[in-house]
């Protein structure tokens, strides 16, 4: 198998829209069923006036980048610091971007630090992201 190379200041993304039934499963898979995210009754007397998506839900498109696209299988996640600036509703379109920003080369890995945010389908900024990823020399090559 060939090794991925990356670079600082290489960039990725994924586009992903968020719908009623991907709160739901979020719900019912992270057992947080508050009622901001699924009783249209209680939404509406809140601040949003609707249901919003569980913001760890939003931010981890921001990890589906990292496992799937950028850098990819094979490294593990370190850390993520999230600030959720916006809410996130149901039918919301949300485009996920990440870029390399640093990376300190040990041993056995590099320790890759990334800037991420998510934007809606109106180009409003809802996530701002930090993080850092392990990734193996056998897999992966930092220039």
């Amino acid at each position: 198998m060939d090794k991925k190379i990356f670079h600082i200041g290489d960039k990725a993304s994924h586009i992903k829209k968020i719908t009623k039934e991907d709160v739901q499963k979020f719900a019912e898979v992270t057992e947080d069923f508050c009622p901001i995210h699924l009783d249209e009754e209680f939404a509406k007397t809140t601040k949003f006036g609707k249901p919003i998506s569980h913001g760890l839900l939003v931010s981890n498109l921001i990890s589906t980048i990292m496992g799937m696209k950028m850098p990819g299988a094979g490294t593990i996640f370190l850390e993520q610091n999230v600030k959720f600036l916006l809410p996130t509703y149901p039918g919301d379109t949300i485009t996920a971007e990440l870029e390399i920003i640093n990376f300190i080369e040990k041993k056995n890995c590099y320790i890759v630090y990334f800037k991420g945010e998510c934007k809606n389908q109106k180009n409003e900024l809802i996530i701002e992201s930090t993080a850092a990823q392990m990734l193996p020399k056998e897999y992966f090559i930092m220039i």
